[in-house]
């Protein structure tokens, strides 16, 4: 499959890196030298330094070979336009990054359909569900769908008064055969690894469950960590992803939003009528004590500045803050925020790389993989075929490699948790956790 990247800032970037390692062909143009640079020498991709919107330089490509243009520079007058010129000059499909989701309001004048692209992919929107979902299912630290509705990964803290402490991972699953669950992933230190089951729960481990979305709530119960009563809400920042939240949450909980801009703040404050706006300083400690920062149940940091988001997350964590939901725009500080006492790291970032991988995954109707960049982790969606070697071979759930761990298993609409005893058939639609090294472990068994 032939792909044009057009961007090659944190979300191109880490797109090319992920598909040129999948043997994609990979072609990803950018204005800037420095980006360029470092495509060179660090991906396998040819790289073409220019204006992605410019006619002449897209004729230079032979568009009708590519299979897919991906626009996601940080403009979307850009990503529009060139994605207009790419389905003019006959690429096969386009999907196109945009920031401004007024292109895709009911009463919009021009919208995406208007340039011909294929799917859009809204990275604040895609981090305002993520963040809301964790809010309203309180004290979770992270939640994704693996199954639309059906299945999820929920992350939980392992607190030192947790009883999960010192037994293992059978002796958890034996003893709540009425909470489904299997755990997927253990984030320890500063290193991941697919448990087992003579794995032994150990305190502020970082535990990731895969268990039906109706069984959330049980999940939490079962690792000490029971849902807290959340009314009060604090977002710090007026930008997308903040007033997103705001929008959404304000009917439900007391939000307040605390911007620093004074003409940014009265320009969205009147927009957001049920949410209070205040003028201040996140990281001013005498402003934090005057809005009486320790009785805030929930903070979000979603300024534009991430430094300024983690600073002020390890602020108001110190007051007492129950859960602190930290936004953060790039990978660069994932692993260490973690082990600093954040309680929720959400990137819009990975969230739009792992939309965009899905729709050419769907696509492609082979190996749908979403990718957890903060756990460096895959959740791989398979189909078992009639002829693969791990039925060819009459294997059990047993003989699965070590660093994969086989989380759920649909046959046609039953969701079913394996055990040790349970059959793989063909047609079954297997959902598997994994190393990135181990996806070629999945294709050999199961393709």
């Amino acid at each position: 499959m032939n792909i044009v990247i057009v961007g090659a800032g944190e979300v191109g970037y880490n797109l090319a890196k992920v598909l040129s390692r999948e043997d994609y062909d990979i072609t990803v143009i950018d204005n800037n030298p420095e980006k360029c640079t470092r495509a060179k020498t660090s991906l396998d991709a040819k790289v073409i330094e220019g204006d992605g919107a410019s006619q002449r330089l897209l004729q230079k490509i032979d568009l009708a070979e590519i299979d897919y243009l991906l626009a996601l520079t940080r403009i979307d007058e850009i990503n529009l336009v060139c994605s207009y010129i790419a389905k003019k000059l006959g690429v096969k499909k386009v999907i196109c990054r945009l920031r401004n989701t007024e292109y895709n309001h009911n009463s919009a004048f021009i919208r995406p359909n208007d340039f011909n692209i294929d799917h859009v992919v809204f990275p604040e929107k895609a981090a305002q569900n993520e963040i809301e979902s964790i809010i309203r299912n309180k004290s979770a630290i992270d939640i994704h769908e693996l199954k639309a509705d059906k299945l999820s990964l929920v992350g939980v803290l392992i607190e030192p008064s947790s009883p999960l402490i010192g037994r293992t991972v059978e002796q958890v699953e034996s003893a709540n055969l009425d909470t489904p669950h299997k755990l997927g992933v253990v984030y320890r230190g500063d290193k991941t690894f697919i448990p087992h089951n003579s794995t032994t729960y150990k305190k502020n481990d970082f535990a990731y469950f895969v268990t039906p979305s109706n069984q959330i709530e049980n999940v939490k119960n079962m690792c000490g960590r029971p849902s807290f009563d959340l009314k009060n809400i604090m977002i710090l920042g007026a930008g997308k992803v903040g007033r997103l939240l705001a929008k959404s949450l304000q009917s439900d909980f007391h939000v307040r939003i605390v911007e620093s801009d004074e003409e940014k703040a009265q320009r969205f404050g009147t927009k957001l009528s049920d949410t209070l706006m205040l003028v201040g300083d996140g990281l001013d400690i005498d402003f934090l004590e005057s809005e009486n920062i320790g009785d805030v149940d929930c903070f979000i940091a979603a300024t534009e500045n991430e430094k300024t988001n983690i600073l002020a997350s390890l602020i108001v964590k110190h007051y007492g803050v129950k859960h602190v939901v930290l936004h953060i725009s790039t990978t660069n500080y994932l692993h260490a925020v973690r082990r600093v006492g954040v309680d929720s790291v959400i990137t819009k970032n990975i969230s739009a790389i792992n939309e965009v991988l899905n729709i050419i995954r769907s696509d492609e109707e082979q190996l749908r993989i979403l990718r957890f960049e903060d756990i460096d982790v895959e959740s791989v969606e398979v189909d078992v075929l009639p002829d693969c070697k791990y039925l060819r071979k009459n294997h059990t759930i047993q003989d699965l490699p070590q660093n994969i761990c086989l989380g759920a298993i649909l046959r046609g609409e039953e969701l079913v948790l394996p055990n040790k005893r349970f059959n793989i058939t063909s047609g079954d639609r297997l959902i598997i956790l994994s190393k990135p090294d181990g996806i070629s472990d999945i294709e050999e068994l199961f393709h």
